[in-house]
């Protein structure tokens, strides 16, 4: 049987391009993303992303709009229709515009890197989203990011004078994801134990004008490694080192601070300290699970093997039902918001 059509190689990234590229794009606060083809392309991802807000109840719907070709367009050609449309964008007072094409926009062969190349008076930056060349959602994800981060000018200082704190940037963060904001909560937490500043989140809620301070960091913080191409294509343009992911698990949480504090040159010992304690007190809150049984819809791993441990976990298959997050939990926080509903199944 032909691999493609089977569900089990089916990747929680392979999705459309072009979702993956305005999971980015539509984070920029003050630009508006063009879709370049039909208007069943825009109307799609505008209803997953109103879904995906209705959710993690935030804000106003992002600006996000199609020059929505059609028949003509596809025959003749849609350049015309795509100006028209950017110039619109641009007279509503727009500070940046993305330009995102589709499957059927590049089956056409229009030329959207000419047209966003002309003398416009704000930035107009074509996004490589024509899934059907083979990308998928994380395909559309790294495009725009790669395509976002040459808005910023290389050869910056990555500090403004003696005594400031070191700055690191956040690189990556899944828009589309729950606990996004918490998530990053949890990292700037830890980074505050060490006296390190959040620089940037690189693309969550930032305006055009703040992606110019990309390069004004000593460190990028990956959101996962799938990343690394990316955090690779940044040190070569901007000479800035990365780590490859937000932490994961007890240990790897106190490993994250130390090692984000040596990458910065401080010293990360007493916040290690610090973080230390404030594990064992939040373990201390579940003491009453202590030596439950419990069994993983997933085989065990080091995650699950760590906690199962500093609380006296009994794995067994008549044990509780208790379920792993996808992704992982973040830091110490994550790790609490786990154990909240492990306690609620084993209690049931």
């Amino acid at each position: 049987m032909n691999s493609k059509t089977s569900h089990s190689s089916t990747y929680r990234y392979e999705g459309c391009t072009l979702t993956g590229a305005l999971s980015v794009t539509t984070a920029i606060t003050d630009g508006i993303s063009i879709i370049h083809g039909p208007a069943g392309c825009a109307h799609h991802n505008l209803s997953l992303i109103y879904a995906t807000l209705l959710d993690h109840e935030s804000g106003p719907l992002p600006a996000l709009c199609s020059d929505r070709i059609g028949e003509e367009e596809i025959i003749f050609g849609g350049e015309e229709q795509l100006t028209a449309v950017i110039r619109n964008a641009v007279r509503d007072g727009y500070t940046s515009v993305m330009v995102l094409g589709t499957c059927v926009t590049a089956a056409i062969g229009d030329d959207i890197d000419s047209i966003c190349g002309q003398d416009w008076p704000v930035p107009v930056i074509p996004v490589k989203t024509q899934g059907f060349l083979g990308g998928v959602f994380s395909t559309g994800f790294f495009n725009a990011l790669s395509a976002l981060a040459g808005l910023a000018p290389t050869g910056q200082e990555k500090r403004d004078g003696q005594g400031v704190e070191p700055r690191v940037n956040l690189i990556g963060e899944k828009n589309l994801e729950y606990e996004v904001d918490e998530n990053a909560a949890e990292v700037t937490r830890l980074l505050d134990r060490a006296g390190i500043e959040v620089n940037l989140r690189f693309v969550r809620g930032i305006s055009t004008d703040e992606i110019a301070r990309l390069g004004r960091a000593d460190l990028n913080i990956l959101r996962e490694p799938s990343l690394v191409a990316f955090g690779e294509e940044l040190q070569q343009q901007f000479s800035i080192p990365y780590l490859e992911g937000f932490p994961v698990g007890l240990a790897g949480t106190l490993r994250f601070v130390q090692e984000t504090a040596d990458r910065c040159a401080v010293d990360g010992t007493t916040a290690v300290e610090e973080e230390e304690i404030f594990q064992a007190q939040m373990l201390d809150q579940f003491e009453r699970i202590r030596g439950a049984r419990v069994r993983f819809s997933q085989p065990s791993d080091r995650f699950t093997a760590e906690l199962v441990d500093r609380l006296g976990l009994i794995i067994s298959s008549d044990g509780a039902p208790v379920r792993l997050p996808v992704p992982l939990p973040v830091g110490t926080a994550g790790i609490r918001r786990m154990l909240q509903q492990w306690r609620r199944t084993i209690d049931a």
